[in-house]
This record gives structure tokens, C-alpha cells and sequence, in this order.
């Protein structure tokens, strides 16, 4: 089957399940609600903070707050993508349509991406400008050094996330071991690690830690990682290519 004709497939594929795009949506909606919560909050607050969290305070990042919890549907998102077709056993009519396995997995993988890329994007821009408008006189101009940056890529992280999470339920295979494992992953051990002294130097290498620095403008006092925001944008990158030549290496070695 033409590669083209296998983008349409999957294309097909994601635009009927409604659970897909609904995650989308959440990602979304909960990204922007939580940011515009936090922004609120801060800006009634902000008189109030010590002066060492004033002076370093990022109105940007700030913005960025929901995107934390937002980041939780993109990797639902993800996963269901790759590993609905195994619970359900329909993998085993698509590997018979498309025998080329690479390029079943790959247009599968170009066609979630470009949905996580343009709704990373679209929520990146709405928070930030949502929550601008709501941090008052402590707002910032997108044009100001280092925010249009962090506004793209923030859109970034979110699409990287959702690429990632697809490359490791296509070497797990399995929905619920997926989630149960990128949930505690990103939500509780990544942040133990990046925020215990012990184990910060591990720790800012995880994708989640090293990617989330592209979206800060202003650099924490107490931050010690050795790369900047593209560095650690890198960092992510290479998690990410990881996760999909394993989950690859998996679906070439194994039986659907």
C-alpha cells in the first residue's frame, strides 16, 4: 500500500474514535483553565511573595501552569493511539493491510504528531495570552527577549510528549501497563528525582525535566542544570527518538 494511502488510513483511524480527540480537547481546555487559575491567583498575590521570588518571578511560565496537568491527555492521547488497535486486535488486520511494519508505525506516528503539534501550539499561544491578560500590570509582551521563544516551545514540549508516550506503548503494547507506567513516571518519580539534592543531577535529564526549560524566560536561582532551553528541548528529543526506535525495533521482532 503507497504511503499516502497509508496516512489516509490512519488518519481515518484517529478521526473515529471520539476518546482520541477528546483528549486533544482536554489538553487543551484543562491547560488553559489551570494557567488562567494560577495567573488569577498570582497576580492578587504577587505583593505578597518575598522579594527573592519576586525579582526572579517569569510571567511566562506562570501562564504556562496548566500545561503541567494538560501534559496528563497528551500522553493518554498517545498511548491510545498506538496501543487501542492491541486491546482491541485490530493490529492484526492493519499489519495485513501494511506489511511494511515501519511504515505502518510511522505513519501512524506522523499523523498523531501533527494533531499534537497543532493543538500544543494553539494551547501554548491561548495560555500565554489568556494569561497575560490576567496577570495585570505583571505581564509581559510576547516580543520581550526570550518569550516568543518559550511560547513555541512550549507547543513543542506538548507535541513531544504525545510522541513520546506513543513510542512506549508501542513497545509495551498495552493501554492500562502504558498509562501505568508513564503516569507515575511523569507525575511522581520525575519529580522526586528533579527535586531531591541527591538525585537532581539524574533527574534534569529525564524528558520532561530537560523539556520543560524551553518554556521558562527566566532562569531559577536555584537551577544548576548545565544546558539552556534548546539544550534541554535537545535532551527531550533524544528520549523521544528512543522511545520510537524501541517501540519499532518491537513491533519488527514480534507478533501482533
Amino acid at each position: 500500500m503507497a504511503a499516502t494511502n497509508v496516512l489516509r488510513s490512519e488518519w481515518t483511524k484517529i478521526r473515529s474514535v471520539t476518546s482520541t480527540l477528546w483528549t486533544l480537547s482536554l489538553a487543551f481546555a484543562v491547560s488553559l483553565a489551570l494557567g488562567a487559575l494560577i495567573s488569577i491567583v498570582t497576580r492578587n498575590s504577587f505583593d505578597d511573595m518575598p522579594a527573592r521570588d519576586q525579582f526572579s518571578f517569569d510571567a511566562t511560565f506562570t501562564s504556562f501552569a496548566g500545561m503541567g496537568l494538560g501534559q496528563l491527555a497528551m500522553i493518554v492521547f498517545g498511548v491510545l493511539v498506538v496501543s487501542s488497535e492491541y486491546s482491541t486486535g485490530m493490529i492484526r488486520t492493519s499489519l495485513a493491510a501494511v506489511p511494511q511494519r515501519a511504515t505502518l508505525l510511522f505513519s501512524k506516528v506522523a499523523v498523531a504528531t501533527a494533531l499534537a503539534f497543532l493543538i500544543g501550539f494553539v494551547t501554548s499561544f491561548g495560555a500565554f495570552f489568556l494569561g497575560q491578560a490576567l496577570l495585570g500590570d505583571h505581564s509581559v509582551s510576547i516580543d520581550e527577549p526570550g518569550v516568543l521563544r518559550a511560547v513555541f516551545g512550549a507547543g513543542i514540549y506538548m507535541g513531544l510528549i504525545a510522541m513520546f508516550s506513543m513510542g512506549i506503548a508501542a513497545m509495551l503494547r498495552s493501554p492500562l501497563l502504558s498509562l501505568g507506567i508513564l503516569m507515575p513516571f511523569f507525575f511522581i518519580i520525575s519529580n522526586v528525582l528533579g527535586n531531591v539534592d541527591a538525585t537532581r543531577k539524574v533527574g534534569q535529564y529525564l524528558p520532561d525535566q530537560a523539556g520543560s526549560r524551553v518554556m521558562q524566560v527566566v532562569t531559577p536561582p536555584d537551577d544548576t542544570a548545565p544546558y539552556g532551553p534548546w539544550g534541554g528541548l535537545g535532551i527531550m528529543v533524544l528520549w523521544v527518538v528512543a522511545a520510537l526506535l524501541g517501540g519499532y525495533a518491537v513491533l519488527r521482532r514480534r507478533d501482533a
